[in-house]
C-alpha cells in the first residue's frame, strides 16, 4: 500500500516532465522543419499541455474508473477558472482581449453545458442508465475541430501577441529521445497515479470521484498553473487567461471526447453538482469582465476566486 502511495505521487512528476519532454523533442523537430513558433504554440504545446489530463482519462477510461476520468476534467476545468486565473490575478491583473471574452468564454460555457445535457440521458430520455457514449464523444471532437478552425483563423488574419520563448532547436537524436522518454512518462505515471487513486479510494473508503475531482484534477492542472502563474508574473496576462480558457475547451471537446470514443463514460448523476460549479465558474469568469474594470480581473476578484475554490473544495469533502 506504501508504495502504491510512493509511486502515486511519482506519477504527477513523470506525467508532468514526460508531457514537457514530448512538448520539447516535438518542437525542435517541428522547428527544424521550419514550422513557425505561433502554429507550435497552438498544435504541440496545447496538446503537450493537455497531455496529462489526457493520459489518465484514457488510463482510467480502460480502467473503468470513470468517476476518476470525469472527475477530473470537471474538477481541472472548476481549479484552471478559480484557483489558477484566481492565483493569476493576485500577482498582476489579468487583461483579456475582446476575442477571449466575447467568443473563447462562451465557448468554454457552451462546452461545460454540453456535458451536462450528453451525460444526463435518464434525466432527459427517461433511461435507466447515463453516460457520454461514442456518439456523444464523436459529437465533442466535432466541436473541438470547429474551435481549432477558429484559433487558426484567428491567427492567420493577424499576428498574435504570444511572446512565447523560442524553440530550442535539438539534434535529432536528442529530439528523439526527449519524445521518446516523454511517452514513458506519460505512460508510467499515468498508469501509476490512476491506481494509486483507485487505492486510495479504497483504502480511505471515499469515492474515486472525490479524489478525480480533488487530487488527481490539481494535480494534472500543474502544468497549466506554471504557464499562467509565470505568464501574469512577466505581465503577459493575455496569455495567462488564454491558457486557461483554451484548456478548458481543449478538456471537454478533446479529451472527453477521446476518452469516451475508446469507451463510453458512465455517468453518476451525483456529478450532476460538479456540472453545475462548472457551468457557474465559466459564467462567474463572463460576469467578471464587466464589474469592476471592463475585461480585467482585478486582484480582489482573484482573492474571491480563490476563497471559492476553498470553500468548493470544503463542501466536496464534507459532502463526499
Amino acid at each position: 500500500m506504501i508504495l502504491t502511495y510512493i509511486l502515486f505521487a511519482i506519477g504527477f512528476v513523470l506525467l508532468i516532465k514526460g508531457a514537457d519532454l514530448l512538448v520539447e523533442g516535438s518542437s525542435s523537430i517541428a522547428k527544424k522543419l521550419h514550422i513557425s513558433n505561433i502554429v507550435i504554440g497552438l498544435t504541440i504545446v496545447a496538446f503537450g499541455t493537455s497531455m496529462p489530463e489526457l493520459i489518465v482519462n484514457i488510463m482510467a477510461s480502460m480502467k473503468g474508473s470513470t468517476d476518476i476520468a470525469i472527475g477530473n476534467i470537471l474538477g481541472s476545468n472548476i481549479a484552471n477558472i478559480l484557483l489558477i486565473l484566481g492565483i493569476s490575478a493576485i500577482i498582476y491583473p489579468i487583461a483579456a482581449k475582446r476575442n477571449t471574452v466575447l467568443k473563447e468564454i462562451p465557448f468554454s460555457l457552451l462546452a461545460a453545458i454540453m456535458i451536462g445535457v450528453m451525460a444526463n440521458d435518464a434525466l432527459f430520455d427517461g433511461t435507466t442508465w447515463s453516460a457520454i457514449t461514442r456518439t456523444d464523444g464523436l459529437a465533442l471532437l466535432g466541436f473541438f475541430i470547429i474551435f481549432f478552425y477558429y484559433i487558426f483563423g484567428i491567427t492567420s488574419s493577424h499576428e498574435t501577441s504570444t511572446d512565447t520563448d523560442e524553440v530550442k532547436v535539438h539534434s535529432n537524436g536528442k529530439s528523439v529521445i526527449f519524445i521518446l522518454l516523454g511517452l514513458v512518462g506519460l505512460v508510467f505515471g499515468g498508469k501509476w497515479i490512476v491506481d494509486g487513486a483507485v487505492s486510495i479510494a479504497e483504502g480511505f473508503n471515499i469515492s474515486e470521484s472525490l479524489i478525480g475531482l480533488t487530487v488527481v484534477a490539481i494535480g494534472t492542472s500543474l502544468p497549466e498553473l506554471a504557464t499562467s502563474a509565470v505568464a501574469a508574473y512577466k505581465k503577459q496576462t493575455d496569455i495567462a487567461i488564454g491558457n486557461v480558457v483554451g484548456s478548458n475547451i481543449f478538456n471537454i471537446f478533446w479529451i472527453l471526447g477521446v476518452s469516451s470514443v475508446i469507451n463510453p463514460l458512465a455517468f453518476n448523476p451525483a456529478s450532476n453538482i460538479d456540472i453545475i460549479v462548472t457551468i457557474f465558474t465559466s459564467i462567474l469568469l463572463f460576469a467578471i469582465m464587466y464589474i469592476g474594470k471592463r475585461h480585467i480581473i482585478e486582484r480582489w476578484q482573484g482573492f474571491v476566486m480563490v476563497s471559492m475554490y476553498i470553500g468548493y473544495i470544503v463542501f466536496l469533502v464534507m459532502t463526499h
